[in-house]
Order: C-alpha cells, then sequence, then structure tokens
C-alpha cells in the first residue's frame, strides 16, 4: 500500500475492508450489544490487516496512507453494518505524537501502535465543567522532581479501557498567567496500563449504544518528564491540527452509514408487498428515500473535498467542519427513511436498523455538536460576530 489516492488503489481498499466486515455480520454485534462488550475480535482483524496503521508512514510501519485513502476505510466498515467507533481514534490520535512527538516518541510508540502490540484509543480533552469549551478545562499537570503530577477528571473518554495509551489535555499554566488564551495547555502521551489502580480511576457511562465510554478521574498520577508531547504551553494548538482530521474521518463514517441505510431500506422497499405491489412503488416511499441518496451525494462530495485539501496541507477548516455537519445530517436522514420504511420491523433487533439509528445519532452532537459547527461557519465563513468563548 502506499499514499497514494489513486482510484484503483481506493477500489482495493474498499474491496478488502468488506472482506473482513464480511466476517461480523449483525449478529456479532448484535451480540456485543447485549453484552455491552468491546468488538475486540474487530478490531484485532483490521489490525492485524494493518488497516489500523494506514495513516502511520511506512518508517515506522505503519502504510503511510493519506486521509483520502482513511475515508474509504471507514466508509466501507460502516457501510457493511459494521461500526469502526472502537478503533477509528487510533487513525487520528497518533498524528499528534507523529507531527509534534520527539524522535524518542515516535520510535517507542509508532511502529508499536501499527502493529498492534499497542493501542492508542483514548483521548482525554472534554470535561464535566467544560464540554467543548476546552480552554476552560480544568485538569492539571504540575512539574515535579521527577516528572508531572495530574490531577483532575475527564469525562466521555472512550475506550479508556481498552487503550494501553492515552492521550491527555491538561493545563500547565493556571489560566490568568498565559499571555494568550490558548496558551498554557500542554499535551501528554500515558502509559494506562501501569497507571490504572495507581491514581488512575476508569468508570464506565452507560449509553444508548455501545461505546465503551468513560470518566476517567487523575489523583495524583505521576508519569515522567518524558511524557510530554511537544512544547510545554501549546497542546491546545496540537490538538486542533488534529481535529479537523477526526470530523473528516468521522463524516466518512457517516456517509458510510447512509449507504447501508438506503441500501437496506431499497431492498426492504423492492422485497416487501402490501396491496398487491412491492411498496417501493409508492411515492411516499420512494420520495424520502430519494431525497436522502441526494444529499448523500451532496455530503459525500463535500467529504472528499475536505480529505483533498487536508492532504494537500491547504486551509480546510470550513470544509472538515461542513464535511462534519452535512455528513452527520445526510446519515441521520437515511436512517429516519430507513426506520420509516421498514415500519414496525424496523424497530425488531434482528433488521439491525435499531442499532444502526442509535448509532448513526451521536454525530448529531460527537465529536462535535452541529450548533457548534454552524457558530464556527457563520464567523468564519460568513464573517458575521463571534458567539462563543468570549
Amino acid at each position: 500500500m502506499s499514499a497514494s489516492s489513486d482510484p484503483s488503489l481506493l477500489d482495493e481498499i474498499r474491496s478488502a475492508i468488506r472482506k473482513i466486515c464480511g466476517d461480523f455480520p449483525g449478529q456479532y454485534w448484535r451480540q456485543l450489544d447485549q453484552e455491552r462488550a468491546y468488538p475486540t475480535a474487530f478490531v484485532e482483524a483490521l489490525t492485524a490487516s494493518g488497516w489500523l496503521g494506514a495513516l502511520i508512514p511506512e518508517e515506522y510501519g505503519g502504510a503511510g496512507l493519506n486521509i483520502q485513502a482513511a475515508t474509504v476505510i471507514l466508509e466501507e466498515i460502516h457501510a457493511t453494518g459494521c461500526n469502526a467507533a472502537a478503533c477509528h481514534a487510533q487513525m487520528y490520535t497518533m498524528g499528534t505524537v507523529l507531527r509534534h512527538g520527539s524522535d524518542e516518541q515516535k520510535q517507542k510508540y509508532l511502529p508499536a501502535i501499527a502493529d498492534g502490540s499497542l493501542r492508542l484509543q483514548a483521548f482525554g480533552v472534554t470535561e464535566p465543567t467544560s464540554g467543548t469549551d476546552t480552554l476552560a478545562l480544568k485538569t492539571t499537570a504540575k512539574p515535579t522532581d521527577k516528572g508531572w503530577v495530574i490531577n483532575g477528571q475527564k469525562i466521555w473518554t472512550s475506550r479508556a479501557e481498552h487503550s494501553d495509551l492515552m492521550l491527555l489535555l491538561a493545563r500547565t499554566t493556571p489560566r490568568d498567567q498565559v499571555a494568550k488564551r490558548t496558551d498554557g495547555l500542554s499535551v501528554f502521551l500515558l502509559e494506562m496500563k501501569d497507571l490504572v489502580g495507581h491514581g488512575i480511576t476508569i468508570r464506565p457511562i452507560r449509553t444508548m449504544l455501545n461505546h465503551a465510554t468513560t470518566e476517567v478521574f487523575f489523583d495524583n498520577v505521576e508519569i515522567p518528564a518524558d511524557a510530554l508531547v511537544g512544547e510545554e504551553g501549546q497542546g491546545f494548538s496540537y490538538i486542533l491540527s488534529g481535529m479537523n482530521a477526526e470530523r473528516i474521518l468521522i463524516a466518512a463514517e457517516c456517509i458510510g452509514d447512509a449507504k447501508w441505510f438506503l441500501d437496506k431500506a431499497t431492498q426492504y422497499a423492492n422485497d416487501r408487498s402490501i396491496f398487491g405491489g412491492p411498496i417501493g412503488q409508492n411515492q411516499g416511499v420512494q420520495f424520502p428515500l430519494a431525497k436522502a441518496y441526494a444529499h448523500m451525494l451532496g455530503a459525500e462530495l463535500m467529504v472528499a473535498k475536505a480529505a483533498k485539501l487536508y492532504d494537500e496541507g491547504a486551509a480546510h477548516g470550513i470544509e472538515a467542519n461542513t464535511a462534519k455537519m452535512l455528513a452527520a445530517d445526510a446519515s441521520w436522514e437515511a436512517g429516519e427513511a430507513c426506520l420509516q420504511t421498514h415500519g414496525g420491523f424496523g424497530f425488531a433487533e434482528e433488521y439491525d436498523v435499531e442499532r444502526k439509528f442509535r448509532e448513526t445519532r451521536l454525530y448529531q452532537v460527537a465529536p462535535i455538536s452541529t450548533n457548534l459547527i454552524l457558530s464556527f461557519l457563520a464567523e468564519k465563513g460568513l464573517g458575521l460576530p463571534r458567539s462563543y468563548g468570549k
């Protein structure tokens, strides 16, 4: 595999992902739902095939692919009815280490992440009192003779129980002592296996979908000096550079969800006969699906544009956020149309519609809410007064 976005390579990726996902049908995911279990076998299969190391350069044992190729990987996972949320963080959180980490950190962690011997799945940013107001976070990291000591709390830290490493954002300089409001936050890479039960407590949060999310408590957690990634105080800019990648990749997942819903609904509408003919011949069934299809096609183009700009190193903040919003809207609209097409059967677990319906609803609020995207676009795209973070 190479970093090329050549159409033939992308077709090969789609085929390879579909082959892997074929071993994990709806029954696999329904069983996990019932048990509230992590999809270990699915994650291991993707890891063994090298797909979770897709964005890691070849010199560190990865595939060296670009964001355009990564969108294809995640879209196909979702288009087959599987779910990448259990492992997608590994594809964008490692970027902070790659871009800002020391040579020693890159050599120590990236090859191990690429071959699956270490999982970097946990991203500790959000806190109960700050939400998406990242600059207001209260978790602190204070220097000591041996390194740093961390105190605080994170929430919605998904996969913390299943990750060997956590990328953590903490305040290293009090907010009232920084020259710029974006200064004073630093990024750390924590080795979780040594810290859980020794200052770190993980508490699972049960949600409407099987998402393995948690809240994490830090009580005088001691970490070495070399856990700091990049320069002290520059962490906010570091994580911002990865957030646009996250939004593009999750937008691709939403496109995959939309395609799954539309394929599922179309098949059902053709097969289900009432009043002497397939329900798909009725415009009341056709039109919601056709409209969702059109919106999915439009969102798909924006995802492709955002990914291309990202790979070219061009400005892409507006496109990344727009792609995430439009794709999330498209998947939700397709899910609604699919559920309505199935009628009562859409509520039956065996059809998988209700599971995917719950899963795709998440992306109206995560990793960034639609309202905050609209505020961002109003300011950055239209030049309207800033409405948040004053």
